[in-house]
């Protein structure tokens, strides 16, 4: 798939997914806007596609809890290009904890103005650069952790709040923004290993069998095929099923 001549912004690019998929959009072709927490986080991630033989691509700090940062991150991504092809809301804090008690105020609120806030945001300043493309795509990373009674063994309360605002935040964008023809596409991922390089030999090593968990190969590979698809065709959401254990009979 050849995605020569697509602008894409990535949020949370710094490390494992959005870094993944960052590498991934850029031997594919794409011009890429790399957004990160700190500007060393974006930054990393351009000067190694950059060493890999792919210029088209540009580093920005965006602090996805400060409505300041996301503005200022939406000025100088107006100032480098008049349109974006395709928004990846990936950035978002994980929280963990096995009740309402064991967070701080302080995660709580960040993990809410990161994930949710933040997810909002960023859509709501770069909407008019969408706005501007002939094939405006806006997805976002959201969870199993944002349908309705879904249960993780270790996700904070805060956690499923953020996802399942993500989840009702795209519903209604999607509604509002399909007759501009602007698609929005959520994916609904259970765990998924993040954290391999791919760089590394090993990426494409990974099992992908029947019993295998879900490899973050596979969710790259259906916000690929989503994004690629003619515009009479509207993958409104990808949902996974988790693999589950039974035992022998």
């Amino acid at each position: 798939m050849d995605l020569t001549g697509h602008r894409i912004v990535i949020t949370g690019a710094g490390r494992d997914f959005g870094r993944a998929l960052a590498h991934h959009f850029a031997g594919l072709g794409a011009e890429l806007f790399l957004a990160a927490r700190t500007s060393a986080a974006a930054e990393a991630t351009r000067r190694e596609i950059r060493d890999r033989g792919y210029e088209q691509v540009h580093a920005f700090a965006c602090d996805l809890s400060v409505p300041a940062s996301i503005r200022s991150f939406a000025g100088e991504l107006g100032e480098r290009t008049d349109r974006i092809d395709v928004l990846v809301n990936n950035g978002a804090r994980w929280l963990e904890g096995p009740d309402l008690l064991s967070a701080s105020d302080e995660d709580v609120a960040d993990t809410i103005a990161s994930g949710g806030t933040g997810t909002i945001l960023v859509t709501k300043n770069l909407l008019p650069l969408l706005l501007t493309s002939a094939c405006p795509d806006v997805v976002t990373l959201v969870s199993t952790c944002g349908l309705p009674g879904a249960h993780h063994a270790r996700a904070h309360e805060a956690y499923y709040a953020v996802k399942n605002a993500q989840r009702g935040f795209t519903e209604a964008l999607s509604r509002r923004l399909r007759p501009h023809g602007v698609r929005v596409i959520s994916l609904f991922p259970p765990d998924f290993d993040s954290s391999r390089d791919i760089l590394a030999p090993e990426w494409n090593s990974v099992s992908r069998d029947t019993h295998s968990p879900l490899a973050a190969q596979s969710v790259i590979d259906c916000i690929t095929f989503a994004i690629r698809q003619p515009r009479d065709c509207f993958i409104n959401a990808f949902h996974f099923e988790p693999v589950s254990v039974t035992s022998a009979p």
